[in-house]
């Protein structure tokens, strides 16, 4: 009878190696494709769809600006600017950028409408920068001193050298130009401008007139209270014209007794004159 085969004793200790389960292949499904983000439609419109649909928002931004604005600048001339402009943001306007229409609008309208203020200025930019930073000086040093201040204090203020300073005022003299057109009007008075204020010189001043025949009828009833010779030559002189001389050969005196009888009609005159305008401004 054969014999067994025996094996080590290594190899019946050893145990048997598990059996790996076979693995499944299992065929991977490939993710389901995201969908296309759409191409964002642009915004558009009708030119007079666009204008009735953003007047209001012209007429806002155009009423924010010009509320600092002197009120002689025309508001229709800066609202022509702002429609400008509002066609201008609908032409360049994208939507990929994320920004609300009416966002984008207000900044272009704004824009226009300060371009527009900048044309219809004839002062540049560095004269008006100039011209208000000595605004500013002086009236910090005015509320510090409590008065005026002067122009050589304004220049220490400004570390600048007198002609320096006086250039200064020759560069920006003409941005403090004032407009004849501009309002003057306040709250409960009538509507008027700068021009209608001021006096036409062509015009006859009825107060300087009144005034004048006043001082004439004055004059008169004084040199009626002269004596008779002092008041003959008052009159031939001064409303003749005569000389003295002249005069001298008319009354059958001299010429140095005229001129004796002018001189102390004159000074009659003045001190009766001097007295009569004492007693008016007292009554004044």
């Amino acid at each position: 009878m054969p014999r067994a085969a025996t094996l080590p004793a290594s190899n019946r200790s050893r145990p048997k190696p598990a059996r790996r389960p076979a693995l499944k292949v299992v065929q991977g499904r490939r993710p389901a494709p995201r969908p296309a983000t759409p191409t964002p439609t642009p915004v558009t419109y009708g030119k007079n769809d666009l204008l009735k649909r953003f007047a209001p928002l012209v007429r806002h931004v155009v009423e924010r600006v010009a509320a600092t604005l002197p009120r002689n600048v025309d508001h229709e001339d800066l609202y022509s600017a702002g429609v400008l402009g509002l066609l201008d943001a609908h032409a360049k306007f994208d939507t990929r950028k994320g920004v609300k229409f009416e966002t984008y609008a207000v900044w272009r309208i704004k824009g226009a409408v300060l371009d527009q203020l900048r044309a219809l200025d004839w002062a540049s930019r560095s004269m008006r920068r100039k011209a208000r930073n000595l605004d500013g000086v002086t009236r910090q040093l005015d509320q510090k001193l409590g008065r005026a201040a002067s122009e050589e204090e304004v220049a220490r203020e400004l570390k600048m050298s007198r002609n320096d300073f006086y250039r200064l005022l020759d560069h920006v003299r003409g941005a403090v130009l004032v407009s004849l057109d501009e309002s003057r009007s306040n709250d409960g008075e009538d509507q008027g401008t700068l021009a209608d204020h001021l006096a036409d010189p062509n015009a006859p001043d009825l107060e300087s007139r009144l005034e004048e025949e006043q001082q004439r009828q004055s004059l008169l009833r004084t040199i009626d209270l002269l004596p008779e010779q002092e008041r003959l030559v008052v009159a031939l002189y001064y409303y003749e014209h005569l000389t003295l001389k002249e005069i001298g050969r008319t009354l059958g005196i001299s010429e140095s007794r005229v001129s004796q009888v002018h001189t102390r009609a004159m000074s009659r005159l003045k001190l009766r004159v001097q007295k009569a305008m004492g007693v008016r401004e007292e009554a004044a």
